[in-house]
């Protein structure tokens, strides 16, 4: 679309206009994106079974005489070696992952702003001492310190999982905003803002966040998918204690499914991790498509017929 500017000589007469291009808002590419359809499709079918699931199904653990059964009618995910069934487990593990994911996400987002914004902004002593914390959490092996910390934490609920995660999981989203706060605080607007006799929080929430959403929402969804990840990978550790997809696949092991052709106990825990997984992937792939001009596909010009 393109709009057209009319101008006037210096005698009041109206000259041929000039045809300027109408520049569209970002947001309104991101909403057209197929990408993020079908992630937040994926993501949302999962958050749903997720709230509502656990409610309408019977107690997962109840066992019965119908021992590692195939899909059937009654069963439509098959039953364990001790009859309990499946879908039931599948369906309240659901929560469990899916907590544990939006957790560490919220959790790694909001230290990973408050440690990267607040320190890039302020800058001094203040910002060395928040990077050195940063750069010490980034250096750290993330998995084995979790997997330590597990393994001495008695509660070992969605949330306690969560909470030990989240612990490694904000760094590097920390010196990914600490470079953009840095290159932000610099610009014309924010020095207008400061001169002007702007509070430092004020040109942070309304000058530097803004333009840092999308980024930080694309951290948001990676720190989501790693959550879920670490949990899966603790719980089939036998360090799991949410009741989640990998506690399935722990106890699938264990069990020795793989090799009695059990196929309908570890297949769909590990189905669901890499659907959710691909999801936030596709939700994350447009965000970064906002981020960076330079990874948009550009739109094919619509055929137009003969005049």
């Amino acid at each position: 679309m393109a709009t057209v500017e009319t101008r006037h000589d210096v005698t009041g007469n109206v000259v041929p206009g000039v045809v300027v291009p109408t520049r569209r808002p970002r947001w309104r590419g991101l909403l057209r994106s197929r990408k993020l359809a079908a992630g937040l499709a994926i993501v949302g079918f999962f958050t749903v079974v997720a709230v509502l699931g656990p409610l309408l199904v019977d107690d997962p653990n109840r066992v019965s005489d119908d021992r590692l059964l195939a899909p059937s009618g009654t069963h439509p995910l098959g039953t364990t070696t001790t009859g309990q069934d499946v879908l039931r487990q599948l369906v309240v593990a659901t929560r469990a992952s899916m907590l544990v994911g939006f957790v560490v996400g919220l959790l790694a987002t909001v230290v990973s702003v408050l440690v990267g914004v607040l320190g890039g902004y302020a800058g001094g002593h203040a910002d060395e001492s928040l990077s050195l914390v940063s750069n010490v959490f980034l250096v750290l092996p993330g998995l084995p310190l979790v997997v330590l910390i597990t393994d001495y934490v008695q509660t070992r609920g969605a949330l306690a999982i969560a909470l030990i995660v989240s612990i490694t999981a904000w760094a590097g989203s920390a010196r990914v905003l600490r470079a953009q706060t840095l290159s932000l605080r610099s610009r014309d607007y924010v020095d207008a803002a400061r001169v002007s006799g702007e509070p430092g929080w004020r040109i942070v929430t309304f000058e530097i966040l803004p333009n840092l959403l999308p980024l930080i929402a694309a951290q948001f969804v990676f720190a989501v998918i790693g959550g879920i990840l670490t949990e899966a990978a603790l719980a089939f550790l036998g360090l799991g204690g949410a009741g989640s997809w990998g506690t399935m696949l722990y106890f699938a092991q264990n069990s020795q499914a793989l090799s009695q052709g059990a196929w309908w106990w570890f297949v769909p825990p590990g189905l669901c991790i890499a659907l959710v997984g691909a999801g936030l992937a596709l939700i994350n792939f447009s965000l970064d498509e906002l981020i960076n001009p330079r990874l948009r596909v550009p739109r094919r010009p619509r055929p137009t017929g003969p005049a």
